[in-house]
């Protein structure tokens, strides 16, 4: 294990560097990487965030996203700068499954890994961890590492700062989330003052769909929506035939979710769809509801207490009927 002093030492010389975050990045794991990319490259060090696979299109704004490079497309290339890196950041997720494919060539890397995280169980693979499950986002831990671990406020210019808000913003559903905390705000005010245009983010980012997006989003309202009473729960359905439909590409489901928790009285929204590979499952709730128990206990999944992931080999009607007959066993729970 390295201690921070050794850390220290070793960004105190010119290194080969390497910033990856997992599977299918949202602003958080793009904020965060991008954030701690801009950073880096002040210092001298030679750096690239390599994606294990593509990311939004509303998220392609953000300062120095043209030099990422997506492993899906670019393998070898990835490949090499794995193997070649002194240093390996792992940003936004502690297990290297969540990195797929690129997570072997990571594990067998003789580079140092830092892991900068704030999910449930991180695996050990890392050499360093800068890890909190009390922050609201992996953004909010590398604004911590550069300030308070490296001592280097100075080094976040309007770049680094423009990527850090965005992904705490993002992670922390524009700061609705309990995690927001009085420091958060506090974080985030500083970052604004550093250079971060508060309203031209969450504008890049909210205000940024296209028309098929928002005709899908309409459709899963109108017709995919399902309000069970009985458990304070809402469900949205997704087929592959109705993603072709609307042309969906990556991001285009991200925060469908939130609609169906937005409901009065919902606590537990569902948003599970048929992907080519698997059914995918997103879980949000409120409150003190363990959204993360039941993706862990029944879908392979995790993540926070209100925000959960999880994933099945199963049908999507097999799926939706093995979801609904989990929530008599958190009934009480549900309607408390």
């Amino acid at each position: 294990m390295l201690t921070l002093t050794e850390l220290k030492s070793l960004l105190a010389t010119p290194q080969k560097i390497v910033i990856t975050t997992h599977h299918k990045p949202d602003g958080d794991a793009m904020g965060s990487s991008l954030g701690l990319y801009g950073y880096l490259i002040q210092k001298g060090h030679h750096v690239t965030v390599v994606t294990p696979t593509d990311y939004p299109i509303f998220l392609h704004w953000m300062p120095n996203n043209s030099d990422v490079v997506i492993f899906t497309d670019e393998k070898e290339k990835a490949a090499k700068l794995v193997e070649e890196a002194a240093l390996i950041f792992c940003c936004d997720f502690n297990t290297l499954s969540r990195i797929n494919e690129l997570g072997e060539l990571v594990r067998a890397a003789s580079a140092k890994k830092v892991m900068i995280d704030h999910h449930l169980e991180p695996e050990d693979f890392n050499d360093y961890r800068h890890w909190d499950i009390n922050a609201c986002a992996a953004a909010q831990l590398v604004y911590d590492f550069i300030v308070n671990q490296l001592e280097d406020e100075k080094g976040i210019n309007k770049d680094v700062a423009t990527c850090l808000y965005t992904g705490i913003m993002t992670d922390s559903a524009s700061f609705r989330f309990p995690l927001a905390t009085s420091n958060v705000y506090r974080i985030a005010a500083n970052l604004i003052d550093l250079g971060a245009e508060h309203w031209k983010i969450h504008q890049l980012v909210y205000d940024n769909a296209s028309e098929d997006r928002l005709r899908f989003l309409g459709y899963c309202l109108s017709n995919k929506l399902e309000v069970l009473h009985e458990f304070n729960t809402a469900v949205i359905t997704v087929t592959k035939d109705e993603l072709a439909k609307y042309n969906s590409t990556t991001g285009d489901t991200e925060g469908v979710v939130n609609y169906a928790l937005s409901i009065n009285g919902i606590r537990l929204a569902a948003l599970i769809i048929e992907r080519t590979d698997k059914v995918k499952l997103s879980l949000r709730s409120t409150g003190d509801f363990p959204a993360n128990e039941i993706c862990k206990k029944y879908f392979s999944g995790g993540g926070h207490r209100n925000a959960a992931g999880g994933a099945s080999d199963k049908s999507l009607t097999e799926v939706i009927g093995e979801f609904k007959s989990i929530l008599p066993e958190y009934k009480n729970q549900l309607i408390a």
